[in-house]
Order: C-alpha cells, then sequence, then structure tokens
C-alpha cells in the first residue's frame, strides 16, 4: 500500500486484466480503493477472486456495489436464458453487457470525488479483447469529456482522471507487466462459466484469449480450468 497522499479508485472484476491494473496502480504509488460490483453475473466467484486479489494486493478499502443489471437482461453474461457462446462470433458477441462499462464508471466516478481522488483506473483493452465497444479509445475520451464537466472536481479544474495502462497492450504483454509486478494469476477469474470453485470452463471467448495470452507471453498458464475442460 502506498504511504503517498495520491488515491486511486480501481475497478476490479477479479479477472486478469483488472488485477492487473490494480497492480499497476499500486506500483505508481497510488494508493488504491478497489470497487467490484455484483451485477447479476452469471459467474460470482469472480468477486471471491477480486477479495483475493485486493487483500494481497493491499488495497486501503475494498467495497463490492450490488446492482441489478440482470434485471435488464440482454447479455449472456445476466441472463440465463442466453448461452454462452464456445465459438467466435462476428460482431458484438452476446457476452456484451449493455452500457456495463459507462455505469461502472459513473458510480467509480462518484466514490472518488467523496475521496478526493485523483484517477479512476479500469483494465479496457482495446487490442486483444472481445470486441465490447466500452472497451475502446472512444468511449474512455468520451467518458473523460463527461467527467471534466459533470463533477465537481471537473468544473473545479481538477478533473478526476481515467486511467486506461492496459488499453494498446496484447494480452501477452498484459500478462508480462503483472508477472514483472510479481502478480499472482492463479487467485484470477476471467471465466465467464466459471464454477463454483472459480475453476474456467476452457472453452469460452474470454478463456480462449486469456490462454492465447499466457502462451504468447511465455509464461506458464496458472489458470484452474474443471476436469475435462480440454485446457491445460
Amino acid at each position: 500500500m502506498s504511504d503517498t497522499n495520491k488515491k486511486a479508485v480501481v475497478l476490479l472484476s477479479g479477472g486478469l486484466d483488472s488485477a492487473t491494473a490494480l497492480a499497476m496502480a499500486s506500483a505508481e504509488g497510488f494508493s488504491c480503493y478497489a470497487l467490484s460490483f455484483d451485477y447479476g453475473q452469471r459467474s460470482l466467484t469472480e468477486l471471491n477472486a477480486a477479495r483475493e486479489v485486493a487483500a494481497k494486493i493491499g488495497v486501503v478499502e475494498h467495497k463490492i456495489v450490488r446492482l441489478s443489471l440482470e434485471d435488464f437482461g440482454g447479455s449472456a453474461l445476466t441472463d440465463p436464458s442466453i448461452a454462452v457462446p464456445e465459438q467466435l462470433e462476428a460482431g458484438i458477441p452476446v457476452t456484451y453487457v449493455p452500457a456495463r462499462n459507462t455505469v461502472f464508471l459513473s458510480l467509480a466516478l462518484g466514490w472518488a470525488e467523496v475521496l478526493d481522488a485523483d484517477a479512476i483506473y479500469i483494465g479496457v483493452n482495446a487490442v486483444d479483447y472481445s470486441g465490447y465497444p466500452d472497451c475502446r479509445p472512444a468511449f474512455i475520451e468520451a467518458f473523460q469529456a463527461l467527467a471534466n464537466v459533470a463533477t465537481k472536481a471537473g468544473v473545479s479544474g481538477r478533473p478526476v482522471r481515467i486511467m486506461t495502462p492496459l488499453l494498446e497492450l496484447t494480452k501477452a504483454q498484459i500478462i508480462q507487466q503483472g508477472v514483472a509486478l510479481g502478480l499472482d494469476y492463479s487467485l484470477t477469474v476471467s471465466c465467464y462459466q466459471a464454477d463454483e470453485d472459480g475453476r474456467a470452463c476452457g472453452v469460452c471467448d474470454s478463456c480462449r484469449l486469456r490462454a492465447q495470452g499466457f502462451a504468447d507471453a511465455g509464461a506458464e498458464d496458472v489458470t484452474r480450468y474443471k476436469v475435462g475442460s480440454g485446457s491445460r
């Protein structure tokens, strides 16, 4: 934990990318406040992973906020009647949760103002990702512009900065960054349909991107897979 006065709210899902973003924020000298969401997602074990990662890195505080995005549905992650695809999809996949990052960043912005924080870290990536529209640079730029005009901090000339350290990195580069910082990726859960013990299916889009990232990084894949998943 940093002993400086710099504060950052870090969006922490419990997955590989958000855990790396948290490790990077901590290494950059921020006192970190982790924010996770129980939003009705299919796999709640990622929240257990978020707790473990937050404790391991040593955040100042970790909040888990309950949202009910399953009330709207519209995504394979929040509507059990929509199957998680196990093959690559053209266009925006059904695992996209409508407006999720907009909602998450808005709540992070509110907490950042209360804390008088300098930054919000989010582990979005526009290189090795699933094609979600709210992971693109244009979205981040638009949200930064919103934060600048929609908050007391922004209109007072001290806007909260939206930090996206993973935005232009490949999955392999992200993993290499985390390994260099001593991040234990075995604590993280990226799978869209992990079981109650946090073991990955090995076949969903997120699992495929993660496994390929470890292979390309030349790093050991420490992911825990379900027996018979066919993964390493």
